[in-house]
C-alpha cells in the first residue's frame, strides 16, 4: 500500500479480520454561521430536535470516458453534507485517483479537489449488499458536486457518487422543503444507471456473540463519562435491524484511536450531523451492519456513542482491521496530521478509554496482547501474521495495527501523554486484615479494619487514597501509601479504596464485603495515673509538639492496662504552654487522623479534656495543628471486649456539628442566648 494513499484512511475489522471504517473529510463546505444572535448553521442541532433523524442518500452515476477515466460533470444537486464514491463489486479496485469537490450551499463557491481513498474490501465481514467504496468526506452544507477518476486502467462497474443529507431541523433539505417523491424519494437524482449490490462471495464467518456477556456491563474502576446516546444524536435505528454483536472473548483489552480527517474547522453544534452522516454512509452505501467506531469525540470534548450495543458493553466494532475482536475504537472528528487534538478532545479520549479499559482491569499506560485477525503490515512496516499474538500499547493509534497515517501525525504524537492522563489504573483491594481478598468470599473483621491495595500507576501520579466504608470516606492516605487502618461497627459492610490522581481524576476499586463481628466492650476504671508529659519526657520524647507534629504513646500493656483485648482507653488530656491558637486531635495510632479536634486553645492557656480514644495497634497518637504546645495525658480507665461493666462501642472520632460549615446544624454563629 502506498503511504501517500493511506493518509487519513481509517480501516477496521469487524469480524475477525473484517471491517474498515472510512475516513470523513471536511472540504471547506458551508459555515452558515451562528453566534447567539444569528440563525443556526446548516446541520447544527435543532433546539427541539429529539429522537431519530432520517437521513437520505442521493446517487449520481459517473460516466466512463475510457482509458481508466470517469467523470461526473459539475452540476447542481439536492442538498447534502457528506459524499463518497462507490461501485458494485466490493472486491473490485480503483487503482487510479478519485477526486471530488462540492459547491458551498450559501456562497456558491466550489471547494478544492478532495482525494478520496478506496477502503479495503470486506470491511464489515462478508455481507450481502456490500459495495466497494471510498472513504466518505464531510463537506458541510452543499448543493453541487463534481467527480473525476483518472490513471487507473480498467474501472469497476456501477461507479456512482453518493451524497448524504444527514437530516435534522436545520438541514438545507428541510429548510428548502425538498420534495420527497419520484426519483428523489428513492434517493436517485440522475438518469444514469443505479448500482446494485452483488451477493457476497465465500462462506459466512462464524457467528460472534449476539447477547452481552452480562447486563449491565462490568463495573469500571474509572467513572463513566457523559456520552451522547444514539437516541440523542438522532440515530435512525430502522437502518440497524440486525442487532449488535459482541467481542468473542467478551473483554476489551486495548483501545485504538482514530481521526476522521476533516481538513477544515467545523462547528461543534454540527457534530451530531457529522456522526449521522457517517452512520448513514456506512450502512446505506457501504452495506455495513452499523456505524463502525465504538465512540466518536469532537473538538469540544463531546463523546458520542457509536456502534449500537451499549456504552457499558464490549461491542464488536469495525475500526481497526485485523484487531477488532479484542478492542474498542475511538474516532476524533478532525484531521490531525498538521495540528494536534484540542485539550478538550484529549480529555474526552482519556476519560472514555480509561472507563472501557477499567471495566476489564486494563491500564491505559500498560500493554495488551492481541491475536492478529489478518496477515498484514502496519504503518511502520511491522509484519503481523494471522493467528499469532502481538503486544500493543493498551492505548494505541490506528497506524500501530494497520498501514495508515491515521490518527494523524500530531494526534499520534499526543498519545504518549494521553496514556498517563487517566486515573489510577488496575486499582483493587488486595488484603483485608492481612488476608488476601478472594473473589466471592467475605472478609472478616473484629472491628479493626486494615486494608491493603494495589495499583499499576506510579505513586508520583497519585495524590491520595481514601478508604470508603459503605460509600463514606473513613480514612485517607498519601499517594505512596498502600495500606490504611480504621475501625468498623458490627455488621456487614462494603469496603472500597478510592484514588485521586494528581490530575484530579478518580478511580475506585470494586467493593469487598467485610463482615465485622464486634463484641460489646466493657469499662474498667483505674486509679488516675499519668502516662505522658512532654515537659519531662514521660512516655514520649521530651519536647514540645510543633506545628503539624504528632507524638505517639504506647498504652496497651503499660501501667496496668492489658496488653491484648483493649478496645479503647479513657484519657484526661491537657494542653499547656501553647504559643499560638491551635487544636489537638487524639486518635488511634495506625489510622488516618480525622478532622475532629479534642482540645482547642489560645496562647498561654492551660486546658484539659476527657477523651475516649479507640486502640487499634496498642498506641494512641496526638496531633498539634500549629505553634508549639506541651501535652499531658492521664489514664482513668479502659474498655475491653471481655469482662463485666458498662458497654461501649468504638466508632472513632467523628465530627457531628460545625456551625462554620452548617454540619449538623444551620450555618451560623450561635448568638447571645442562642441554642442549637
Amino acid at each position: 500500500m502506498r503511504l501517500t494513499r493511506v493518509r487519513g484512511t481509517a480501516l477496521a475489522a469487524a469480524i475477525g479480520a473484517a471491517a474498515v471504517l472510512g475516513v470523513q473529510g471536511w472540504a471547506g463546505g458551508a459555515e452558515l454561521g451562528s453566534d447567539g444572535n444569528e440563525p443556526a448553521k446548516a446541520y447544527s442541532a435543532g433546539v427541539k430536535e429529539t429522537g431519530p433523524v432520517e437521513g437520505e442518500v442521493h446517487k449520481l452515476a459517473l460516466k466512463p470516458k475510457g482509458s481508466g477515466e470517469a467523470v461526473l460533470s459539475q452540476q447542481g444537486t439536492e442538498p447534502f453534507g457528506l459524499l463518497g464514491v462507490s461501485w458494485t463489486d466490493p472486491k473490485a479496485e480503483v487503482k487510479g485517483t478519485i477526486e471530488a469537490r462540492a459547491r458551498d450551499a450559501k456562497t456558491g463557491k466550489w471547494s478544492h479537489w478532495i482525494a478520496l481513498d478506496p477502503v479495503k474490501a470486506g470491511m464489515d465481514g462478508v455481507r450481502p449488499g456490500a459495495h466497494g467504496s471510498t472513504e466518505p468526506v464531510w463537506v458541510g452544507a452543499s448543493d453541487g458536486a463534481e467527480v473525476r477518476i483518472s490513471g487507473g486502467g480498467a474501472l469497476p462497474a456501477g461507479l456512482e457518487l453518493n451524497l448524504v443529507d444527514p437530516g435534522g431541523a436545520n438541514s438545507p433539505a428541510k429548510k428548502s422543503g425538498a420534495k420527497k417523491n419520484g426519483a428523489q424519494q428513492s434517493g436517485s437524482l440522475n438518469a444514469g444507471p443505479a448500482a446494485f449490490a452483488a451477493p457476497a462471495a465465500g462462506p459466512a464467518p462464524a457467528d460472534p456473540p449476539t447477547t452481552p456477556p452480562s447486563v449491565p456491563g462490568p463495573v469500571s474502576t474509572a467513572p463513566q463519562p457523559n456520552v451522547v446516546s444514539r437516541l440523542a444524536w438522532g440515530a435512525d435505528e430502522t437502518m440497524n435491524n440486525e442487532g449488535p454483536i459482541y467481542l468473542p472473548g467478551g473483554k476489551v483489552k486495548a483501545v485504538f484511536v482514530h481521526h476522521t480527517a476533516d481538513t477544515q474547522p467545523y462547528d461543534c453544534s454540527q457534530s451530531a450531523a457529522i456522526v449521522r452522516g457517517i452512520h448513514v454512509y456506512h450502512v446505506k452505501t457501504n452495506g455495513w451492519r452499523d456505524l463502525g467506531y465504538n465512540f466518536l469525540v469532537d473538538k469540544c470534548g463531546t463523546i458520542f456513542e457509536g456502534r449500537q450495543g451499549g456504552t457499558d458493553q464490549p461491542v464488536l466494532g469495525a475500526h481497526t482491521y485485523g484487531w477488532n475482536n479484542e478492542s474498542a475504537g475511538i474516532a476524533v472528528l478532525g484531521d490531525y496530521n498538521a495540528e494536534g487534538a484540542s485539550a478538550a478532545a484529549q480529555d474526552a479520549i482519556s476519560r472514555i478509554a480509561a472507563y472501557k479499559l477499567g471495566q476489564y482491569d486494563g491500564d491505559m499506560n500498560g500493554t495488551a496482547t492481541l491475536t492478529a485477525g489478518a496477515t498484514q503490515t502496519n504503518f511502520f512496516g511491522t509484519a503481523f501474521e494471522a493467528g499469532k499474538p502481538y503486544t500493543f500499547k493498551s492505548l494505541s493509534g490506528h497506524r500501530d495495527g494497520f498501514n495508515t497515517e491515521c490518527p494523524g501525525n500530531q494526534l499520534y504524537g499526543q498519545l504518549g501523554a494521553l496514556r498517563t492522563s487517566g486515573p489510577a489504573a488496575q486499582l483493587k483491594v488486595a488484603t483485608v486484615n492481612g488476608v488476601p481478598v478472594q473473589p466471592g468470599v467475605d472478609a472478616k473483621s473484629d472491628g479493626v479494619l486494615s486494608v491493603g491495595w494495589s495499583t499499576s500507576t506510579a505513586s508520583d501520579r497519585i495524590g491520595s487514597f481514601e478508604v470508603l466504608v459503605d460509600g463514606t470516606s473513613v480514612a485517607t492516605a498519601s499517594g505512596t501509601a498502600r495500606t490504611a487502618i480504621t475501625t468498623l461497627t458490627d455488621g456487614t459492610h462494603q469496603v472500597q479504596v478510592k484514588a485521586t490522581a494528581t490530575n484530579g481524576k478518580t478511580s475506585t476499586t470494586l467493593p469487598v464485603t467485610v463482615v465485622a463481628e464486634v463484641k460489646p466492650a466493657t469499662f474498667t476504671p483505674v486509679t488516675p495515673k499519668r502516662l505522658m508529659d512532654t515537659r519531662s519526657g514521660l512516655g514520649v520524647p521530651q519536647a514540645k509538639v510543633g506545628a503539624g507534629g504528632v507524638v505517639t504513646l504506647p498504652v496497651a500493656g503499660t501501667n496496668g492496662i492489658p496488653a491484648a483485648g483493649v478496645t479503647a482507653v479513657v484519657l484526661n488530656v491537657t494542653a499547656t504552654n501553647p504559643t499560638e491558637p491551635s487544636f489537638v486531635s487524639v486518635y488511634p495510632s495506625g489510622v488516618t487522623r480525622s478532622s475532629a479536634s479534642n482540645l482547642n486553645f489560645t496562647p498561654g492557656q492551660t486546658i484539659p479534656n476527657l477523651v475516649v480514644v479507640p486502640v487499634v495497634d496498642g498506641k494512641v497518637s496526638f496531633f498539634n495543628n500549629q505553634g508549639t504546645v506541651d501535652l499531658i495525658a492521664d489514664v482513668t480507665g479502659y474498655f475491653t471486649s471481655a469482662g463485666g461493666g458498662a458497654t461501649h462501642t468504638n466508632i472513632g472520632p467523628k465530627r457531628l456539628m460545625d456551625t462554620r460549615s452548617g454540619l449538623g446544624v444551620p450555618q451560623a454563629k450561635v448568638g447571645a442566648g442562642g441554642v442549637v
